[in-house]
């Protein structure tokens, strides 16, 4: 296969990537990997992950720049010196220009800087500068300088008119004259075995023999590079050479002229104009271009093709069938002629899914339906839309059974004819299918779904669908199914699965999970002894089946942002080479020359910021800052490959690595102490470079340096002092009031005492009082019988009279006796002597019973003295000279008076009144 229509992989940084102009007049890298760019607005640093923009002091444009040792040289308009990193990091301008201002000719600009033996070159158009031992000699041909070139320890000087010069001391000598050099544009001037090789602009290149004669180079480059005008050259160490032209990009050739390689615009090139270029030591060519950089790594034993047109689309599949490259994609079926050109197969537009060659016949499972190709044309066999998959029948040389939109179509060939077939049964979408079995097939739905399949003897029909979603499966969208040695797998959402036959269900495949991945899949055929896998880091692998040894990978730079996500595929286009799908082309992927040498080097730090302040680098001291302030740290490996940076901070963590974002490692609220930060470079390869340690001290906060602990003592001393002193005077005071509390506890026992005094005597009084209240009581109650007895001995006396009254012979006497005899019943002097002692036992029962019930009459005061002293009706009623049944209609009414409840007795009443 021939690679002259593949282009090796390069990578593109544009204006918005790096921030700058978007001419780059020069690329020049230094020995620790850095690249620098001279560009419109001034330098451009690239450490391999950041671009640093400098400008020059009168900021104008670098036309060419050189990194020698440790300095980086530029040249610019009517200005050329050096730049140089301080103690900071920074890179800060030296003009050199500056100290032979006077010489420097008016809108002089410098377009090269060579260095030559021991001393560094500037040329101009008009003069050549030569800057040595830190003295500058100029040197001014008669004509235009078009290019310096050093060979074999000579400088050569090319001019317009007056041919090629050799600089001898200080003096130029003219070693080449030619009618074919004259107002011819030099490019560059190199040794090509014993020859001088010279390449100019628009004339092509010459052999320059140690027979003095000039003659042209017949090669297949030199015709392209007079159409498309030259503009920069590089040899190789292998002898190949680079061509960088104004209209075309960039050729690679063998040193016979013979193109290896063509990069431009319309293979993924952002710019077909080639400023400038230059090879480092890792053999990855730079290029500076009209609008922007770029890289090619010509390591690289991968190659591209790339259609930026837009017309290819999005591949899904690539494959090699009789010696053409055929290309299935979103837009329809292509190859590639002879002279690698794209071409379109016609009546092919749509969806392809799948190239297959069965039979010694190309299969084209297309969205319309299956085609075959044959002789760059296609013929459609099976009308059933969406071939994504066809299998073999096990043991069935001539059967094979097709996965479609609408389920599984079978093909047979009979004496060279293809008949198709619909098997019924499912019409689900299947997009994987394996066989278990030459009956037993898998088929994964589209998205959503995994069935077992049972077909009949002679495969026309399906016996059984069965499924398989409530047998263990741990996931059941996205399902991939695969036969894997003779295990049937599964990959879903959750991991890696596999069928067991015995328990008739589906359980995790830890081999698979532990060497595979639970977030890879496989992306090649699987029945091979090495399968292809792409990891969630877009990490692609081939893995052998046979050792689980990792025989080739591919990181995600090659093809970023370029994958057709889910539908990722690697072909096998012969023995060595293999074929990754991609938007707008495919990658070719070399298996047998492949051999990865990713180089990590161990971090160098940049930059290192307190508080956003830059201070000095001496990574031999700590970097001492105050706790309450923030550190960064920027790191850079310029001469690693596809790395990323870690840290750890051994004091902390015990070595525990953190992946950094980006370049650089910001901290903040440290505790104080001393810390050792380390940093390494590592890749998706698990490639780890060595550490670079940075000791860092974090002062503490003045209350705990010597200040602090000096007004602590003070202060422990205040407090002692103050301590005393209060301690002191809580002691007094506590006395003072232990002696005021015992006093008060005496005065207080005193008033006691009297109290207790007082209260005695009071009990005294009214024990006295109560029997004095008994007393009277018992006064009372005898005074109230003598009444009684009175009354009843004067109504006796009243009723012996009434039964006598015919004994009487005066009548007026008999009623003047009946009559004292009743006033003596009823006598008020009795009864307020009987209330006035009567109040005096029972504390104003008059006063309040006549104060609740002023309705009350004076009978029935007296009523109500006679029931609280718990008289009877029997006793009542001589004291009222009244009949028992008289009493009872009073107290009848009585209660009613008083608004009793019938439930409620009059007598109980009335001796619990107070």
């Amino acid at each position: 296969m021939s690679l002259a229509q593949y282009s090796p992989y390069f990578q593109n940084f544009s204006l918005s990537e790096y921030n700058a102009g978007n001419q780059n007049w020069d690329v020049s890298k230094a020995d620790n990997g850095k690249l620098y760019v001279a560009n419109n607005n001034g330098l451009l640093e690239y450490d391999g992950l950041k671009w640093t923009f400098n400008e020059l002091p009168n900021k104008t444009t670098i036309r060419s720049v050189l990194a020698h040792d440790s300095l980086i040289y530029t040249g610019s308009y009517e200005e050329f010196g050096y730049w140089k990193k301080n103690k900071k990091g920074e890179l800060i301008y030296h003009s050199l220009s500056a100290s032979i201002k006077d010489e420097i000719s008016l809108s002089e600009e410098f377009w090269q800087i060579i260095t030559y033996n021991n001393a560094i070159i500037f040329r101009s158009f008009s003069n050549i500068y030569i800057y040595e031992n830190g003295k500058i000699n100029k040197i001014k041909p008669a004509s235009t300088v078009i290019s310096c070139d050093q060979v074999d320890g000579k400088l050569y000087v090319s001019t317009l008119r007056g041919g090629i010069f050799r600089l001898d001391g200080t003096n130029l000598t003219q070693v080449i004259t030619n009618e074919e050099l004259s107002d011819v544009k030099v490019i560059s001037i190199s040794k090509m075995g014993s020859n001088l090789f010279i390449t100019t602009a628009l004339k092509g290149c010459f052999i320059y023999g140690p027979d003095q004669k000039l003659a042209p180079w017949n090669s297949e480059i030199n015709t392209l590079i007079k159409q498309h005008q030259l503009n920069s050259f590089s040899k190789l160490n292998t002898g190949n050479l680079v061509f960088g032209t104004i209209k075309n990009g960039i050729y690679g050739t063998d040193s016979r002229g013979d193109i290896i390689f063509h990069v431009n615009k319309e293979n993924g090139l952002a710019n077909n104009t080639i400023l400038s270029q230059c090879v480092d030591s890792s053999n990855k060519l730079w290029l500076g271009l009209d609008n922007g950089v770029a890289s090619i790594d010509l390591n690289s034993h991968h190659s591209f093709y790339n259609d930026i047109s837009g017309r290819l689309g999005a591949v899904y599949d690539v494959i090699r069938y009789k010696n053409t490259i055929y290309i299935g994609s979103n837009t329809g079926l292509f190859y590639l002629d002879n002279n690698g050109e794209l071409q379109f197969i016609e009546g092919s537009q749509g969806q392809v899914w799948d190239l297959r060659i069965i039979n010694n016949q190309l299969f084209c499972g297309h969205n319309n339906g299956t085609y075959i190709v044959e002789s760059n044309r296609i013929s459609l066999i099976s009308e059933f839309t969406g071939g994504w998959v066809i299998k073999k029948v096990p043991e069935q040389n001539n059967i094979y059974v097709q996965g479609t939109y609408a389920g599984l179509v079978k093909f047979k060939n009979d004496s060279g004819k293809w008949t198709v077939k619909h098997l019924g049964k499912t019409t689900i979408p299947v997009r994987f299918l394996v066989f278990e079995d030459k009956y037993t097939a898998w088929a994964a739905h589209a998205y959503n779904g995994l069935y077992k399949i049972k077909f009949s003897d002679n495969y026309d029909s399906i016996i059984s669908t069965l499924s398989y979603a409530n047998k263990g499966l741990l996931s059941n969208y996205n399902v991939r199914v695969y036969n894997i040695k003779n295990n049937i797998c599964f990959k879903t959402n959750e991991g890696w699965q596999k069928y067991e036959p015995l328990l008739d269900s589906i359980v995790p495949y830890k081999f698979l999970n532990e060497n595979l991945g639970k977030d890879s899949y496989i992306i090649s055929d699987d029945n091979t002894d090495q399968i292809a896998v792409k990891s969630k880091k877009d990490l692609i692998n081939f893995i052998s089946l046979n050792d689980q040894k990792v025989e080739l990978s591919l990181t995600s730079n090659f093809f970023e942002n370029r994958l057709i996500v889910g539908f990722e595929k690697i072909s096998k286009l012969n023995d060595s080479i293999y074929a990754l799908n991609l938007n707008d082309g495919f990658m070719l992927i070399d298996g047998i020359n492949y051999s990865e040498n990713l180089i990590l080097q161990a971090p160098i730090i940049e930059r290192i910021e307190v508080d956003k302040a830059m201070i000095d680098i001496n990574t031999s001291n700590p970097v001492e800052f105050s706790f309450n302030q923030s550190i960064s740290i920027s790191v850079s490996s310029p001469k690693s490959d596809n790395h990323y940076f870690e840290y750890a901070i051994s004091n902390l963590d015990s070595l525990q690595w953190y992946k950094l974002d980006k370049e650089k490692l910001e901290l903040s609220n440290l505790s104080n102490g001393s810390y050792t930060i380390l940093f390494r470079a590592a890749n998706n390869f698990g490639g780890k470079s060595d550490a670079t340690p940075l000791d860092i001290s974090v002062l503490p906060p003045w209350y705990k340096n010597n200040i602090g602990f000096a007004l602590y003592g003070l202060l422990i001393i205040i407090t002692i002092v103050l301590f005393y002193a209060l301690h002191k005077r809580k002691v007094d005071k506590e006395q003072k009031l232990l002696q005021l509390k015992f006093e008060q506890e005496q005065r207080e026992l005193i008033k006691e005492k009297t109290l207790e005094n007082e209260r005695k005597i009071v009990e005294l009084k009214n024990e006295a009082l109560k029997n004095e209240v008994k007393l009277k009581s018992k006064q009372l109650a005898n005074t109230a019988m003598a009444l009684v007895k009175k009354n009843e001995t004067l109504m006796e006396l009243k009723k012996e009279l009434v039964e006598h009254k015919s004994g009487f012979d005066n009548y007026y006497s008999y009623k003047k006796l009946l009559k004292n005899i009743d006033n003596s019943i009823g006598h008020k002097d009795e009864w307020e002597v009987f209330e006035y002692n009567f109040n005096q036992v029972h504390e104003e029962f008059f006063n309040q019973l006549k104060k609740q019930f002023p309705n009350l009459t004076h009978k029935d005061l007296k009523i109500c003295a006679y029931i609280k002293m718990n008289l009877s009706t029997k006793e009542i009623a001589p004291l009222l000279n009244i009949s028992i049944r008289g009493v009872e209609t009073h107290r009848y009414r009585l209660k009613r008076k008083l608004n009793l409840e019938n439930d409620i007795s009059i007598g109980t009443y009335l001796r619990k009144f107070k």
